[in-house]
């Protein structure tokens, strides 16, 4: 063996030793991730395989450009930091969207590169970059209408009859020109370019009808197809670093896809096709009793003599960054002898993980937190369910009227508590469109108001007890 032979077989194994690696750093970050406690140190794990990754790839063989891959890596690392400390905590989950998005979109990117430089008719490696690119481009646009859906700037679903029809003449039409790109020998740049259009417009076709209600799902199935698509590029690139990325980012978004779902008690295709989050306003007449308003020192009152209190947070805590005052607040009942816990439903806020991420920032520990399957036998037990902007993970019709988009959804059983407060900005429904039942109950009372504000004079009131 030559010297030059010896040293590119070196150089060879040291590199796919450093992926090996970058893949155990991966899947250590991916389990510790799995827990609040330990998902701190998850992320670091998976950064530093990401790195390896990085570095491995930069010292390639063959590798050029490097002035632009660096001011790449530049800008890229300012925006991220920049974002990350600028954006707050309630608009997480449209950063969130959008870096989705972004994954999609530079795996639609290298797609197109490649597509465009080789041309078609190189069997696997085609079309796995054809699959790579379709999916990575559905994800970028359908990412972009999520954050715009979140974000306000597209303030409703639309909606208009033959929609799914369209959908399926998009697929079709950005399938064909990928298949064509596939079989036909040297391929055609109006083919890669049909496939990318067509599946652009296939993200938005798909999006564009799906309400605020489904967002945690849509989201985590966007997340998904990034990695799915990465991973394909990977093998079309021959790259163990994107296999390995993709396919555990893509596992995991499946996964977690499935999770929410099920905590919906809906299929997927129910998700994207059903139209549910803007429709449920039959539910609302069903509902009999009346709405029974509390001023907050009564509430106080009630908090500082319970011996158990179940807190229910939701979106509304969310968007009045109210989580450190009822930690605050929380924190005083227990220094009373008040048993105080955290009930956490599956889908609550806007992205997966939303509440648990909001309670973590303001220091609830994390045994006093607990999900649906896990707390939902304590309520009975519980003097006061507090619920704070949450709505439909806690509206009994889930239970027991079949005609409701959510019968049959898991919820938490905040109704069996002997007492429930409802702190809430207004009268509106959820983000299903749906009248909670939970807010007529004889054991209800409503507490309107800025969550933020009334954890304020819940604090004074508790205090002015002594």
């Amino acid at each position: 063996m030559s010297g030059a032979s010896s040293g590119l077989w070196s150089a060879g194994a040291l590199i796919q030793a450093s992926y090996f690696l970058t893949a155990v750093l991966f899947i250590m970050g991916l389990k510790r991730m799995s827990s609040p406690v330990s998902a701190r140190s998850g992320i670091v794990w998976a950064g530093a395989g990401m790195l390896v990754a990085t570095v491995v790839t930069l010292a390639y063989p063959g590798m050029s450009n490097y002035p632009l891959i660096g001011a790449a890596i530049v800008l890229g690392a300012a925006l991220a930091w920049w974002s990350g400390k600028r954006v707050a905590m309630t608009n997480m989950p449209q950063m969130i969207a959008l870096y989705n998005g972004m994954g999609g979109g530079a795996a639609a990117s290298i797609a197109a590169v490649e597509l465009y430089r080789r041309g078609g008719g190189e069997g696997m490696s085609t079309a796995l970059a054809v699959a790579g690119g379709l999916i990575g481009a559905v994800s970028f646009s359908g990412s972009a209408i999520a954050f715009g859906k979140l974000q306000g700037l597209i303030q409703r679903s639309i909606r208009f009859r033959g929609q799914q029809l369209l959908s399926v003449l998009l697929l079709i039409g950005a399938v064909l020109p990928g298949v064509l790109e596939v079989v036909r020998p040297g391929g055609s740049a109006q083919y890669v370019t049909g496939l990318l259009s067509g599946a652009l417009l296939l993200g938005l076709a798909m999006t564009l009808p799906i309400g605020g209600a489904d967002m945690p799902v849509v989201i985590s199935l966007y997340n998904a197809l990034t990695g799915l698509a990465v991973g394909f590029e990977g093998f079309a690139l021959h790259n163990a670093a994107m296999i390995i990325a993709g396919t555990v980012v893509g596992s995991a978004g499946t996964l977690l896809t499935q999770l929410m779902a099920k905590a919906m008690n809906r299929s997927l295709g129910n998700v994207l096709f059903s139209g549910f989050g803007e429709s449920g306003g039959e539910a609302a007449g069903a509902v009999s009793g009346s709405l029974k308003p509390i001023e907050s020192p009564d509430v106080g009152v009630m908090l500082a003599f319970a011996q158990k209190v179940i807190v229910v947070p939701g979106y509304g805590m969310a968007v009045a960054q109210a989580q450190h005052k009822i930690w605050e607040l929380c924190q005083l009942l227990i220094e009373r002898g008040v048993t105080v816990r955290f009930a956490i439903h599956p889908v609550a806020g806007r992205m997966p993980g939303h509440m648990n991420v909001l309670l973590a920032e303001a220091g609830v520990p994390y045994d006093l937190i607990g999900d649906l399957e896990e707390i939902n036998g304590e309520f009975e037990t519980a003097d006061v369910a507090l619920i704070i902007g949450a709505n439909d993970v806690v509206n009994p019709v889930a239970r027991t009227e079949k005609s409701s988009p959510i019968y049959g959804m898991p919820i938490l059983n905040a109704d069996r508590a002997r007492n429930v407060i409802v702190i809430k900005r207004g009268k509106g429904a959820g983000f299903s469109g749906i009248e909670n039942a939970l807010f007529y109950l004889d054991n209800t009372r409503m507490l309107y108001g800025d969550a933020q504000k009334v954890g304020a004079e819940l604090i004074q009131a508790v205090k002015a007890l002594g």
